[in-house]
C-alpha cells in the first residue's frame, strides 16, 4: 500500500479546503491548543462531519505535524503492523514530526498500543465518531494521561460567525429581526457544516452513513430495516418521553434489551442523548421515562417532524442541546426535566453539586397573550418543590420579566439566550 501518496493527498485535500471554504474558528479551539502545550493526548469525539478533520488540522497546521483520516476505503483491512509504515512515510515526507493527527481512528484495528507508545515523544490528536473510542486497550494503557472533548455541530454563535453576522451586545429592529430569521434556519438547517455547503440533501446522506458504517457494520445489527424504523422513529419524537418497553411494543421488537442496546447504539455515535427524569429518590430517577433529543436539529427536520410542523419540539432540542455544550464545559453541571404526578412537566432542570441552580421551559411564543397558563403553573409548582427561585422561559421571540403568584419570571428570546450562553464561555 502506497502510504505516502495516500498522506499526501489527504493533506492536500485539507489544504484545499482551507483555501477554498469560509473556514471559522470553533468554540474550544484556544483551550484545546493549550492541552498540547506538552506531549500528550487529545481526543477529540463528535457526530461524523460535524468537523472534526478541520478542528484537528487547525490545531496542529502551524507546527510539525502529520495527518492521515483512516475514514478512508484504501486504508480500509489495515493491518496492525502496517502502523510501522505509517510513520515512517510521516518521516519521509515531513522530516521530524511534533504532531501526530490520527483521524476516525475508530476505523483502524488494534491501534491502542501504536497510540500508547507514540504518546511517549509525539502530541497525540484522536478523533473519532464513537463514544466509545476510550473503550478497551485505550482506557487500559492511558489511564490519566488523556484529555478528551466534544465537538458539537455549529453552535448558534458559530452559524452566525459562518454567515458573517457582526454580533454585537445591541442590536437595532432591523438586526433583531435578521437574527431571529437566522434561528429559523440554524433550526431548520441544524450544525453540520456542509449543509451549508451541499444544501440539506447532505443531511440525509450523513445520517445513512452513520446508521450504516457506524452502526449497522461496527456493531453487526443483523435486523437492518427494522433498525432504521427504529432509528426514525426515536429521532421523530425528539424532545419527547420514551420507556424501552413502550417503543418494544410499538416497533414489535420482541426484546426490550434489544431496544436497551439500539438506543446505546444511537448514543454512542452522538445521534441522540438522554435526559433522566429529576428526583431526589434515585430509584424512582431510574425508573421513570426519559427524554430523548438529537443532537442536529437538521436530522429532525431531514428525517423526523418539519420545523414547521412542530416549533416548539424544535425549539426545546435546540435548547438541549446548548445546554449539553454547557455541560462539556462545566463538569459540575447535570440537566434533567421535572414532571409530578399531575403531569405538571418543566423541560429542563439544572444542578450543580447538590444544587439546584435553574429551571426552564422552552416555548415558541412571541407574545404573553399565547403562553399557556399550564407552562407557568408547572414552572412555579417545580420552583416550590425544588426550592428554585432562578425561573426561566425561553420564548421564540418574547422578553419580559414579570412576578407571577409572588415570583420573579424571566422571559428570555431563544436567539438571545443562545448568545448568552455561548458569549459565557
Amino acid at each position: 500500500m502506497d502510504f505516502q501518496s495516500i498522506i499526501k493527498e489527504q493533506r492536500q485535500e485539507l489544504e484545499r479546503i482551507r483555501r477554498e471554504e469560509r473556514i471559522i474558528e470553533r468554540e474550544g479551539l484556544k483551550e484545546a491548543k493549550a492541552y498540547l502545550s506538552h506531549p500528550n493526548i487529545l481526543i477529540i469525539t463528535g457526530i461524523r462531519r460535524c468537523g472534526k478533520s478541520i478542528f484537528s488540522y487547525l490545531l496542529e497546521k502551524d507546527n510539525k505535524s502529520a495527518y492521515i483520516n483512516f475514514d478512508d476505503e484504501r486504508l480500509a483491512g489495515l493491518k496492525t503492523e502496517e502502523f510501522n509504515k505509517i510513520l515512517e512515510a510521516f518521516y519521509a515526507l515531513y522530516g521530524d514530526i511534533d504532531y501526530i493527527v490520527l483521524d476516525e481512528i475508530q476505523n483502524a484495528q488494534s491501534w491502542e498500543l501504536f497510540v500508547n507508545r507514540l504518546r511517549r515523544t509525539k502530541k497525540i490528536i484522536l478523533t473519532g465518531s464513537n463514544s466509545n473510542l476510550l473503550s478497551g486497550e485505550l482506557a487500559t494503557h492511558l489511564t490519566g494521561r488523556h484529555i478528551d472533548i466534544r465537538l458539537f455541530p455549529f453552535s448558534f454563535k458559530e452559524f452566525l460567525d459562518f454567515k458573517s453576522f457582526q454580533r454585537e451586545k445591541a442590536y437595532t429592529t432591523e438586526e433583531k429581526a435578521r437574527i431571529v430569521s437566522y434561528l429559523k434556519e440554524y433550526i431548520s438547517f441544524g450544525g453540520l457544516p456542509e449543509a451549508y455547503k451541499f444544501g440539506k440533501a447532505i443531511v440525509v446522506k450523513i445520517y445513512e452513513d452513520i446508521l450504516t458504517k457506524d452502526i449497522l457494520l461496527r456493531y453487526n445489527v443483523r435486523k437492518i430495516n427494522e433498525f432504521k424504523d427504529f432509528a426514525r422513529y426515536v429521532i421523530s419524537n425528539s424532545a419527547s418521553e420514551i420507556t424501552y418497553s413502550r417503543l418494544s411494543k410499538i416497533l414489535g421488537i420482541k426484546h426490550v434489551s434489544t431496544i436497551s442496546n439500539w438506543i446505546s447504539y444511537l448514543e454512542n455515535t452522538f445521534l441522540i442523548f438522554k435526559l433522566e427524569r429529576f428526583s431526589f429518590k434515585l430509584k424512582l430517577q431510574f425508573l421513570a421515562p426519559k427524554k430523548i433529543y438529537c443532537y442536529d436539529t437538521g436530522i429532525i427536520d431531514s428525517i423526523g417532524f418539519k420545523f414547521s410542523e412542530n416549533y416548539g419540539k424544535m425549539l426545546e432540542n435546540a435548547i438541549a442541546i446548548e445546554l449539553q455544550r454547557k455541560k462539556e464545559e462545566n463538569k459540575n453541571l447535570e440537566v434533567y426535566y421535572w414532571k409530578d404526578s399531575s403531569q405538571n412537566e418543566v423541560d429542563f432542570v439544572l444542578k450543580e453539586k447538590t444544587k439546584i441552580m435553574q429551571l426552564i421551559q422552552a416555548t415558541h411564543i412571541s407574545s404573553k397573550q399565547e403562553l399557556k397558563e399550564k407552562r407557568i403553573t408547572s414552572l412555579l409548582k417545580a420552583g416550590k418543590e425544588l426550592k428554585c427561585s432562578n425561573l426561566q422561559v425561553i420564548t421564540w421571540d418574547y422578553e419580559s420579566e414579570e412576578k407571577i403568584k409572588g415570583k420573579k419570571i424571566l422571559f428570555t428570546p431563544a436567539w438571545k439566550w443562545l448568545l448568552t450562553l455561548s458569549n459565557s464561555k
